[in-house]
This record gives C-alpha cells, sequence and structure tokens, in this order.
C-alpha cells in the first residue's frame, strides 16, 4: 500500500503538503498517550484549503500518514531546523505544547525510528525528486510550494499570535530573488490577513533542501496561522467554509503570481 498519494498536473507546480497525514499504524495507535489521538499538530484541511490547486493544473503531493509517525520535513539524520529553539524531531516524542506522545517506555528506539525513515519518510522523497525533475524536464524550471498550518498561537514555540500568513525562503535561498519579490507583493497587497516574510518559520527541510534556484527549482513555504480558516480550538477542528473562501481566492492569487514570475 502506498504512504502517500501523488497527483501529476500539467503546470510547473508542484504542492507539498507534508503534514496534512492523519493515519496512525495500528502497532502505534496502543502505545499513545491518549491526548495524541487528537493529532492536535495536523496540518488541519489544507487539502481542502488548496483544492483549487489540481484544477488549476498543478501537481499534488501528501501522505496517508500523521506527522506523529515520521515528520517528513525534518532532515533524515533528526537535526534541529532552529538550533536553540524548541520544536519537534524525526520521530517527535511530545506535541508542540510539550505533551508526551508516547506512554512511558513506548518510545521508539533507534532501529525503529530508521525503519520508519526507509518505510515512510524516503518514499515521500523519492516521490517529490521524481515529480520535481519531471516538471523540469518538461518546462526547464519547477516551482515546490510547501503547504503548511500551525494553531496561531504555542507559547512553547513562538512569543504572541503568529502572523496568518508566514512565508519562507530560506532568507532567499531556496528561489529566485523574483520570486520572492512577487508572493511578497501579493501578501502586501492585501489587507485582509497579517503577513511576514521570513520571519518565525524560513521553510523547513524540504523547503531548504529542495530549492536550488540554479538549478532551476525554486521553493517557498507558506505556514498559515489555523484560524484564519478553521476552528482551530479544539476538536473536531472544524473547517470554516465562508472564512476561508478569501483566504483560498488569495492563494489561487499568489500561486498564479508565481507562476507568471517564474515564466518571465
Amino acid at each position: 500500500m502506498s504512504t502517500f498519494e501523488l497527483h501529476r498536473g500539467a503546470l510547473p507546480l508542484l504542492i507539498s503538503m507534508p503534514h496534512a497525514g492523519t493515519g496512525l499504524p495500528p502497532d502505534l495507535r496502543s502505545r499513545l498517550t491518549d491526548i495524541a489521538f487528537e493529532l492536535r499538530d495536523t496540518d488541519w484541511h489544507i487539502p481542502r484549503l488548496y483544492g483549487f490547486a489540481e484544477s488549476l493544473g498543478a501537481s499534488t503531493l501528501r501522505p496517508h500518514y500523521s506527522r506523529y509517525l515520521i515528520d517528513l520535513n525534518r532532515p533524515p539524520d533528526g537535526r534541529s531546523l532552529y538550533p536553540g529553539q524548541a520544536g519537534t524531531g524525526l520521530c517527535p516524542l511530545s506535541q508542540f505544547d510539550g505533551q508526551p506522545l508516547y506512554r512511558t517506555g513506548a518510545e521508539p528506539d533507534d532501529a525503529e525510528i530508521e525503519s520508519r525513515r526507509r518505510r515512510y519518510w524516503q518514499p515521500y522523497h523519492d516521490a517529490l525528486t521524481d515529480e520535481l525533475a519531471r516538471l523540469r524536464d518538461i518546462h526547464g524550471y519547477a516551482i515546490l510550494f510547501e503547504a503548511h498550518s500551525i494553531a496561531s498561537r504555542v507559547p512553547r514555540l513562538f512569543d504572541g499570535r503568529l502572523p496568518d500568513l508566514n512565508l519562507g525562503t530560506a532568507r532567499g535561498e531556496s528561489c529566485a530573488a523574483t520570486l520572492r519579490e512577487s508572493a511578497a507583493a501579493v501578501l502586501a497587497g492585501q489587507s485582509d490577513y497579517s503577513q511576514v516574510v521570513d520571519g518565525r518559520f524560513i521553510g523547513g527541510y524540504i523547503t531548504r533542501h529542495y530549492g536550488r534556484p540554479a538549478q532551476g527549482v525554486h521553493a517557498l513555504q507558506l505556514e498559515i496561522a489555523q484560524c484564519s480558516y478553521m476552528d482551530e480550538a479544539a476538536p473536531p477542528f472544524a473547517y470554516a467554509a465562508q472564512r476561508a473562501a478569501p483566504l483560498q481566492a488569495l492563494l489561487q492569487r499568489l500561486l498564479e503570481a508565481l507562476l507568471a514570475a517564474a515564466r518571465d
């Protein structure tokens, strides 16, 4: 059984959603704490929020399994993306708020982490690599757009309330300057949502690793505060369609601006 779902589109655009999965293998479920089953740190409803992307012509990639099994947006060696700051690893042991995910003594050891890396992390990255290569072969370049979301307040990770839209480009290193400028202009050109470029979130492993503008691959990450489109307070974390509609329109303008900038 595949551990991910890949839709191949015609545009030079791949939207990756590495934290959208919610599946938990049976052998993992018996080891988790009760609070873990809320899957609170999931990028809830991201496939629905970007539901227009496939009809637009974009490729999409998303996993079936939860980031609590393995985090597809972490380096394979588990090193920290933000040294000196609180975070979670390749196989997280706690939620963003610090609460433990595993019952005492049920945490994965090094051998299990390596097994998960081979079984779940590697296939996703193989698919990502292959699809980017396919798009670049066809068009001469490819855009990788990392679609993420997070609760607007996570005191353990950042102070205060997160801006609604957090664009990350590894401080300009993961994409051409024209794409960064075009994306920033779209975000700055509206007043419905607060926004920042390369603030608290500059892009995770996927953005930093695959973004190689000199080789024709441009990567950007957008972290969206979940209060912008859903009920982030408590399960079942319901999607708010009316609230999400203007955000979807803005996201489509953002992706179209990136495509136009890459063509020019």
